[in-house]
């Protein structure tokens, strides 16, 4: 069974400013194709089997730039929901709640359409996802590859190594860059992390 090889798109104009983005649908900048053309030596070393995406241009563009094909979209591998502070950096969410942490306060309710999510929720979705990439390793050759967004990337390192959703504060992954997850001695572990042009 093949490990899994963790993408976080390149840079957009929001993530370059620090503004949380979930469903606002951005391109990447120029900086931010670069960083996905520079993941594809790193891939081309490994054998991709499967790979899966999530639905948002960003995420989408990286995959196509990076080199991987035949992707599959993914609706549960979008970014946190941040509701209310969507668009917003976390300073100018700390003006009016002072210590906020999104990975221990989750957000403030957003639009009947996107109402925010709580660390739990995010979690539960990032588990959902695990099990379908663990049922497509049954049935690929070589590793399965995920692309998609920092904070929900960083939770679902968490779930995989068998932490709370919490714990994904641990794993800041920079734009543009991969990890790998993997086991030693059939126990999960991170290989590499944060690895690419940005880190």
């Amino acid at each position: 069974m093949g490990d899994l090889i963790l993408v976080r798109h390149g840079e957009t104009e929001w993530s370059r400013s620090g503004k949380h983005t979930s469903w606002t649908d951005l391109p990447l900048t120029e900086k931010g194709r670069e960083q996905a053309r520079a993941v594809a030596p790193l891939l081309a070393k490994e054998p991709v089997g499967a790979v899966f995406v999530s639905p948002l241009l960003r995420a989408r563009q990286t995959a196509e730039l990076a080199g991987l094909h035949a992707t599959r979209t993914d609706d549960e591998m979008a970014e946190w929901d941040y509701g209310a502070y969507e668009g917003i950096t976390t300073p100018e969410i700390q003006r009016t709640r002072p210590g906020w942490f999104l990975f221990t306060d989750g957000v403030a309710a957003g639009p009947p359409e996107h109402p925010g999510e709580s660390p739990e929720q995010v979690g539960a979705r990032a588990d959902r996802v695990l099990a379908r990439v663990r049922a497509a390793q049954e049935t690929t050759e070589g590793h399965v590859a995920l692309v998609s967004h920092g904070h929900f990337l960083r939770v679902l390192t968490a779930r995989y190594l068998g932490l709370p959703p919490s714990d994904g504060a641990l794993f800041k992954l920079e734009t543009g860059t991969a990890g790998l997850l993997g086991t030693e001695h059939e126990r999960p572990v991170v290989a590499r992390w944060n690895v690419g042009p940005s880190a």
